[in-house]
């Protein structure tokens, strides 16, 4: 028996949606994650489009690599799934995180991380290690950064 869980946070960031996806969308996300949260990030196959497989180092722990099964540039959703390693070493089936950018206004967007995920049963404790907060961070340093720059990233 496999057990879901799923958890989301969201903010309210003034910036175009699209300026937003600039970012969220983009490989360019790593240059804000990247040193802050993970040691490095190496791409392994791929452009940033969907089928990119990316190896994500943190600044503790093992690497794992994700797949980018998800880009959809006209709804402004991202979606990555761990694909090595990382949380499927801790008896998961799955384990997703996605990105959505929402526009509610000319000069406003939403946006919302979601995490999803399938434990087996017998890995069940290891739910206490599905942290979102890394997410939310994430969220306010994009943000702030999109603030400070105009809603402009870096391309």
């Amino acid at each position: 028996m496999k057990i879901f869980g799923a958890v989301s946070a969201e903010m309210n960031v003034d910036v175009p949606a699209s300026s937003a996806w600039k970012l969220y969308g983009t490989l360019e996300l790593t240059k804000i994650t990247v040193p802050k949260y993970l040691a490095s990030v190496e791409v392994v196959q791929g452009d940033g489009g969907e089928g990119t497989i990316a190896k994500l180092t943190p600044l503790t722990g093992s690497a794992y690599c994700e797949k980018f099964t998800k880009v959809d540039n006209e709804n402004l959703v991202k979606e990555t799934e761990i694909v090595e390693g990382g949380f499927l070493d801790l008896g998961f089936n799955l384990y997703r995180v996605r990105f959505e950018n929402i526009k509610t206004g000319e000069n406003s967007c939403i946006t919302r991380t979601t995490i999803e995920y399938y434990v087996k049963e017998e890995s069940v404790a290891n739910i206490s290690d599905v942290n979102i907060v890394p997410s939310i961070n994430i969220m306010k340093d994009v943000a702030s950064y999109l603030t400070a720059n105009d809603g402009k990233s870096s391309n």
